[in-house]
């Protein structure tokens, strides 16, 4: 497994190849997010809260927090004036 640099030890190729990258991704997070608190909303109407409603929850949550990794990618590109 490679080792990610930090948006700062990027070339400004680097980094936009990055934040293209980032993009796709954000929109298949959004899309997974959605479907999986449909599967809670789905759980909760249907009266089954447990493991089956926790799992999407966690995996959620999992996806939120690393998306929150690219502000540091979008910081960079608005300091190097690249965006």
């Amino acid at each position: 497994m490679m080792n990610q640099k930090e948006p700062s030890q990027l070339t400004d190729e680097e980094l936009l190849k990055e934040a293209k990258k980032s993009k796709s991704t954000a929109v298949i997070n959004a899309t997974l997010i959605g479907f999986m608190m449909g599967v809670v909303v789905y759980s909760i109407v249907k009266n089954t809260w447990g493991f089956f409603t926790l799992i999407p929850l966690f995996l959620a949550y999992k996806i939120f927090n690393n998306s929150k990794k690219n502000k540091a990618l979008e910081e960079e590109l608005t300091k190097r004036k690249l965006k």
